[in-house]
């Protein structure tokens, strides 16, 4: 979509319009395949930003579909608490990206705040990696008072942030080509242990078993001192899983019908 300002029309030649109109209604004759809409508003949406000319400021904030589920998160079962933590991080860190003032980015914070409420989320559990949030950023003054100042800073820091890490790829590929190669340390020794993860009594397992393994078993001169224990969850399937499943593979369902016909000439 291509988005005209209303408030900018004024300035432009009186033919521009038309002109333009013209132009995109050539592009669109060249392949049928690809379509080019065009519309006057003082607003247009692009993936999950809404863009907005405000009295002639650029305004950005969050876009969400009318048709989808505000207060839907994307884990329904139980996880670790690591992983809710993370999707806090995320949506606090797509929000300070795409809000351009903090006016705007306290009502989104509000939205995040009442969609993990209605998940289930305990109020200290969000209170308190909501304030680690802008801690980490040292921008604590935006949650305490609606800072002005620090937003735009972090604001920008942020953008500055999500535009670097796409170039490190690019400039890691460009160091190797250069000759300079970093040797990797010599890999520990793991002993991987999963277990299924519950948010009853097996909430605080990995804590344990921890504690149990560095009392039991690192001891001095113990044989297992360099061995690193990683504990993996696995989560409880839900609902929806057990009702999506995918077809069988072939040779299962060939012995299927193997067993079926076999037991039909029996008989």
């Amino acid at each position: 979509m291509v988005p005209l300002y209303r408030t900018s029309l004024s300035a432009w030649p009186s033919c521009f319009y038309s002109n333009f109109c013209a132009l995109l209604d050539r592009e669109n004759e060249k392949d049928p395949n690809i379509r080019i809409s065009y519309t006057i508003h003082d607003s247009v949406e692009f993936l999950d930003v809404l863009i907005g000319n405000i009295q002639g400021q650029l305004k950005t904030s969050v876009f969400r579909k009318p048709a989808a589920e505000p207060y839907i998160l994307p884990y329904t079962s139980d996880h670790p608490r690591h992983i809710h933590s993370s999707t806090i991080h995320t949506a606090l860190l797509r929000d300070v990206r795409l809000c351009s003032d903090v006016e705007t980015f306290d009502q989104e914070r509000l939205n995040i705040e009442i969609a993990l409420l209605l998940n289930g989320y305990p109020p200290k559990f969000i209170s308190h990696h909501f304030k680690q949030f802008f801690k980490n950023y040292n921008a604590s003054p935006i949650y305490q008072d609606l800072h002005v100042e620090t937003y735009q800073q972090l604001h920008l820091q942020l953008l500055n942030e999500s535009l670097t890490t796409d170039q490190v790829p690019q400039q890691q590929g460009n160091e190797t080509s250069n000759g300079y190669i970093k040797t990797k340390p010599k890999k520990q020794i793991e002993l991987i242990i999963h277990y299924r993860y519950e948010s009853g009594p097996l909430k605080k397992f990995s804590r344990e078993l921890r504690k149990l393994w560095e009392k039991h078993f690192c001891y001095e001169n113990s044989s297992l001192n360099n061995i690193r224990l990683i504990l993996g969850t696995r989560i409880n399937k839900t609902l929806e899983n057990l009702l999506d499943k995918k077809k069988p593979p072939r040779t299962l369902l060939r012995n299927i019908d193997s067993n079926i016909n076999r037991t039909t000439m029996e008989t």
